[in-house]
């Protein structure tokens, strides 16, 4: 196999299991707040500080991985997650539970940016790769709320979110012996200097970044609430079992992982915008379905949903499209950071409007989210709108 395969591989796997350590948490949240006796939304505010530290860490990453080189970089996000997930696991109280979730998320954030960076380097087609490590995490949706759910019904909830450093542990071994060490792209440049303000307000007004990051806010405050709260919805709302609720989460994300390669390969081929507007539209109908259907339409809607948030590839591409190739570590760093931490609210607001207005207005907000979403892109492809182009 040529290198370039393996390394996509195994990024894809170190993605894979950062993010099982934090999807194990979602089908055991019932049990987490009647041990912890706390309310959904206080839960949902321990997952969004998780989020946004696994946000905030986008940036910090990619100029860690100018000084370190990507490897090591990938390689502490390993080692983080792993220890990360047997403290969360031992969490005597509520308080110890949230700051740890926030340890895990921010360990775990140190992967995604310098991975896709890295892989940018090794393939002309980058939205067909950026869609393929993108499956790391429907990969770990479709294994961990299953097994969580098994494990937490027969165990506990503490055991369940062990399984977060069961698999880190491994796949840190294997990327370990496999990858190549990676020299430091800019190891002579002061960290201090690549947090000056001047710079990143240049790259954040450039007017194609803007409109590509008001997209992926939107759709990140989706992905998240989805997350964070599809088991518990799905348990609550519609009256399924834990387990019958992890096997349509995992359904989910099995429909996840299938279209984040082919968007990307179709934004490849037909654009970055209308690929994105054929997602953001299909959310609408799934989260639609979600609030206002049952039985089969529930069924049914778990797919669109999927499909809806593979949003990623088109978008992100867009990115990667965007920004030149010496600035793409710390540029997409900085526009996750930005992006996913304002997105990262998706885990309180649809949590605390669960408990004050209901899972029907909870979800029925994402939805609208994501017909806002859909609007502007589908009125920016009508009117012509180029990537060159100021959108805003």
């Amino acid at each position: 196999m040529q290198y370039r395969y393996v390394a996509l591989t195994l990024c894809t796997l170190a993605f894979t299991a950062t993010m099982v350590a934090r999807l194990v948490i979602s089908p055991v949240v019932p049990q987490i707040t009647a041990d912890f006796a706390v309310s959904k939304g206080t839960i949902g505010l321990a997952l969004t500080g998780m989020w946004a530290a696994y946000a905030l860490s986008q940036f910090p990453s990619g100029i860690l991985s100018g000084r370190l080189g990507e490897r090591r970089v990938i390689l502490t996000a390993l080692g983080l997650t792993a220890t990360a997930s047997t403290l969360l696991a031992l969490a005597p109280s509520y308080p110890v539970f949230a700051i740890t979730a926030v340890a895990l998320g921010a360990g775990a954030g140190l992967h995604y940016s310098v991975a896709t960076s890295f892989l940018a380097r090794h393939f002309d087609q980058v939205g067909r790769a950026i869609g393929i490590h993108m499956t790391g995490g429907p990969i770990a949706g479709l294994l961990a709320p299953i097994a969580a759910a098994a494990v937490g019904v027969r165990y506990g909830w503490r055991p369940a979110l062990l399984l977060g450093a069961a698999v880190a542990i491994p796949t840190f071994t294997l990327f370990w012996l496999r990858i190549d060490p990676t020299p430091p792209a800019r190891p002579n440049v002061r960290m201090r200097s690549r947090f000056e303000v001047a710079p990143l307000r240049e790259l954040l007004g450039r007017p194609q970044i803007r409109y590509t990051m008001f997209l992926s806010v939107g759709g990140a405050f989706s992905w998240q609430a989805t997350a964070s709260f599809l088991p518990t919805f799905l348990i609550e709302h519609h009256g399924y079992s834990a387990a019958g609720a992890s096997v349509l989460f995992s359904g989910y994300f099995v429909v996840h992982g299938l279209t984040q390669p082919l968007l990307g390969t179709l934004s490849d081929r037909f654009g970055r915008d209308r690929i994105a507007a054929i997602a953001f539209g299909t959310g609408v109908l799934g989260y639609g379905s979600l609030v206002v259907g049952s039985g089969a339409v529930v069924l049914a809607a778990i797919p669109l949903v999927g499909l809806a948030m593979s949003w990623g590839a088109p978008v992100q591409s867009r990115f990667i499209d965007i920004l030149g190739a010496s600035e793409r570590a710390t540029g997409f760093g900085l526009v996750r950071t930005v992006y996913m931490t304002v997105g990262a609210l998706g885990s309180v607001v649809v949590g605390s409007l669960s408990d004050v207005a209901g899972w029907r207005i909870a979800f029925g907000a994402v939805a609208a989210v994501l017909a806002f979403e859909c609007l502007l892109t589908v009125y920016l492809v009508l009117e012509g709108r180029r990537p060159g182009a100021d959108p805003i």
